[in-house]
């Protein structure tokens, strides 16, 4: 069965979700990869929404966080501030599930500004959310975003939320609880951060890409693990599922 380069990064986001864990999911593409996981090899996932619902088992995505689907399908919905002062910040949490419009290579996210400054900015874009309590306190975050130039960038125009800062060392200073992003997932492959410089390194491409697409859309000087792998394809079930959920 034949595949785009966004069903597989869906599907490669998916696989990283393992059964039973609790999951503080993003709309767009991390809630489209925790409902494949939750169909697939994960039913037992714990999906937690912004908006207060927990064990969301939604028949179609959510259109937002508010979407009526959530709360009709959780095992319980809760105030805003519980999910945040209760499940969040204490680290009850375990995976964060985010997207980008700007990442950098120490794994910093921007989906503030763009260009200009924060007053008078080339774009607005539709700002933080819960994202940098996500970052700051999930005991890991998963990054889902399509890897182009101006998504990959050497310094993001604003951190939204924090992943490595500079480097080492960074979070702890800042008193961050969480381990920050465990993992990239893009539509190239999947990158990771390297455990003594923080900087993100490509650890996978997924089936059919090739290493100089992937520096070419990144802007910096992308490192590569000395032992690049290659990702496996989608299966027919997977491809199936996810098409289900998304048309």
């Amino acid at each position: 069965m034949t595949y785009t380069s966004d069903e597989m990064m869906t599907v490669a986001a998916a696989r990283a979700l393992r059964d039973g864990a609790v999951c503080f999911v993003g709309i767009g593409l991390p809630s489209t990869a925790a409902n494949l996981a939750r169909r697939t090899h994960a039913p037992d996932l714990v999906l937690v929404y912004e908006s207060g619902t927990i064990g969301a088992k939604p028949d179609r995505l959510p259109l937002s966080i508010g979407d009526g689907v959530l709360a009709d399908t959780a095992v319980s919905v809760v105030g805003v501030p519980e999910i945040f002062n209760y499940w969040l910040q204490p680290g009850r949490i375990d995976v964060g599930f985010l997207g980008a419009a700007q990442l950098d290579r120490f794994g910093n996210i921007n989906t503030t500004v763009i260009g200009g400054d924060y007053r008078n900015p080339g774009v607005r874009l539709p700002g933080a959310g819960g994202a940098p309590e996500i970052a700051a306190s999930c005991r890991e975050v998963v990054v889902v975003v399509r890897q182009t130039r101006r998504a990959f960038v050497e310094r993001v125009d604003f951190v939204t939320s924090f992943g490595f800062g500079s480097g080492p060392g960074e979070r702890e200073e800042l008193g961050l609880t969480g381990a920050g992003p465990r993992l990239v997932i893009t539509d190239l492959g999947v990158l990771r951060p390297d455990p003594d410089t923080r900087e993100l390194v490509l650890t996978a491409l997924h089936p059919g890409v090739d290493l100089a697409t992937a520096r070419e859309r990144t802007g910096w000087d992308l490192k590569v693990a000395d032992d690049l792998g290659r990702g496996e394809p989608p299966t027919d079930r997977e491809l199936a599922v996810l098409r289900e959920l998304t048309r």
